[in-house]
């Protein structure tokens, strides 16, 4: 087990509750228990190599877990994940749910450096990658010490190393290993203010509550079919994929493809209910003409985040679907949503609704007290006071080996955010201002400081402001206004090339402009408002 002791020397907080979740398994070790029991042979796992039913799920994860152990895992050791959407990842997760490791997802779209980040900040002992992914880190293990294995996992082939290890496992029964449900169980990387990404760590208590709260408001059963495109290394998509369903007995269809075209394919073919992604996604998916919209004609729970949705977007979704867009809020920490609008009901422009029903919003000041409805403050999150699910959310046990973040996030017994928000006087949430100038670019997060610190590693960058654009499609663009030193000279190319090598391509600049010299305020601090003009043509 993790001690208290060994939490805190992380900087974690312990949850001082130990709430039950009603209608819940209430660890994911324990997730697939009730539904092996009712229908062991329902559909669990659709992806592009497997069709998995629930009993042979429960199989594999027990298998995944003696092969933890059998590499001398255990409990509280970080195993990290490279792997696209496949039936591997799932099992992996699972496994090593049930010997009470740490899961660290790692996106496979990140570039070397920031995988290899990851890793260092985790302590990961073991890397459970896809060829490519355990290629890029091969030659810098020596920078990793706490990284003893790289195991290649290649989606469907029988013959990969983790696949014979899987038919080599010692057994599949459960292990006999007692789960904590409030320990640390999986770190979530969210970039900070800093431009190093920060992992947000939950415990497996943490990553049961949106399924079962999901399954409390009628947004799952056993006939909802689930389907994801985003990557499931990001926990907050596992947890509202795999989890999601498997809390509810469905089926959960894991798609490899994440443009409109193959999408629509899994859609048509799997008869998926329930579908989630950004509004660039179901843009191309409702306006493509080699689409059919007979193909999206299952889907009864289309839902939409990760950017601001513009008003011709909004009416292309009612035309289609007869519904509001449905936008919520929610972040890494929370994890997932915490508000949502209601599809049925009126269209509130620019709100995100109103709290779902295991959370309390709180618009707080400067010195942690609530402001008055329709003033602005910090967006904070406690547990619900009221109802069956009265102090049954416990919020994220901190940021890993960051003591001093964790004790500014969960201060006062809030989740703080950082978000600026109002809250009017029927309870709907409207954001004012993303946190840390946050990018929202197509649904992925992007941070201007992320972007800014590889600027600064070049010499010939005196100064440089990222920062986000609207864009019809993306909800945002990245955009970086440049200040070269004196004599210097540095192409737009250049720069993107810069960023390129050591960032995600979806955080490479799209637009770049050079200035003589930048605005600044009282404090020196560039006036990026003052930017967004440059921009315009």
């Amino acid at each position: 087990m993790v001690s208290k002791e060994r939490i805190a020397a992380g900087g974690l907080i312990h949850s001082a509750r130990r709430p039950t979740i009603p209608g819940s398994p209430q660890s994911v070790a324990d997730l697939l228990a009730p539904i092996v029991e009712r229908t062991p042979d329902a559909d669990a796992l659709v992806s592009r190599h497997a069709r998995i039913r629930y009993a042979e799920l429960d199989r594999q994860a027990n298998r995944a877990a003696h092969t933890f152990f059998s590499l001398g895992l255990g409990p509280g050791d970080r195993i990290a994940a490279s792997i696209g959407n496949h039936s591997e990842l799932v099992i992996a997760l699972l496994g090593a749910m049930r010997i009470g490791a740490i899961w660290v997802g790692i996106n496979r779209a990140l570039a070397p450096a920031e995988k290899a980040y990851m890793l260092a900040d985790s302590g990961a002992r073991l890397f459970l990658a896809e060829p490519e992914m355990a290629a890029e880190i091969e030659p810098i293990r020596g920078n990793l010490p706490d990284l003893q294995q790289i195991i290649v996992a290649e989606p469907g082939a029988v013959d990969s190393e983790w696949a014979d290890r899987l038919t080599r496992a010692s057994s599949e029964d459960r292990p006999r290993v007692e789960i904590d449900p409030f320990e640390p169980a999986a770190i979530a990387y969210t970039s900070g203010t800093t431009g190093r990404p920060k992992g947000a760590v939950h415990s497996q208590h943490n990553m049961l509550m949106p399924g079962a709260v999901a399954r409390f408001v009628g947004r799952s059963g056993p006939d909802i079919t689930v389907g994801y495109s985003l990557p499931m290394t990001i926990l907050n998509v596992f947890i509202l994929g795999p989890i999601l369903a498997a809390q509810a007995g469905a089926k959960c269809v894991l798609m490899d493809r994440n443009e409109a075209v193959g999408i629509a394919e899994w859609i048509r073919k799997e008869q998926v209910v329930q579908f989630a992604s950004v509004p660039a996604t179901y843009h191309d998916l409702l306006t493509r003409p080699e689409i059919a919209q007979s193909d999206l004609d299952s889907l009864r729970q289309p839902g939409v985040g990760g950017a601001t949705c513009p008003e011709e977007f909004r009416e292309l979704f009612r035309k289609r679907f007869g519904l509001e867009v449905q936008i919520g809020f929610g972040l890494t920490e929370a994890p997932t949503s915490v508000s949502h609008t209601d599809p049925k009901g009126p269209s509130l422009t620019g709100s995100s609704g109103s709290a779902l029903p295991h959370v309390e919003l709180a618009i707080r000041s400067e010195e942690d007290r609530d402001v008055p409805r329709g003033q602005e403050g910090e967006i904070c999150i406690g547990p619900s006071r009221e109802g069956i699910w009265a102090d049954v959310y416990t919020p994220m046990l901190g940021y890993w080996n960051q003591p001093e973040a964790t004790a500014e996030a969960l201060r006062g017994g809030w989740l703080h955010t950082g978000d600026i928000g109002v809250m009017d006087a029927n309870g709907n949430l409207y954001v004012r201002d993303r946190r840390s100038d946050l990018i929202l670019r197509g649904g992925a997060n992007v941070y201007p400081a992320e972007v800014e610190r590889v600027l600064h590693s070049d010499r010939r960058i005196a100064a440089c402001a990222v920062l986000g654009i609207e864009d019809d499609r993306l909800g945002q663009r990245v955009a970086a206004a440049i200040q070269l030193e004196s004599d210097a000279q540095m192409s737009a190319e250049e720069i993107r090339e810069l960023c390129a090598s050591q960032l995600a391509r979806y955080k490479v600049p799209d637009r770049i402009v050079f200035v003589r010299e930048f605005l600044r305020n009282s404090m020196r601090k560039i006036l990026k408002r003052e930017l967004v003009s440059l921009f315009d043509s």
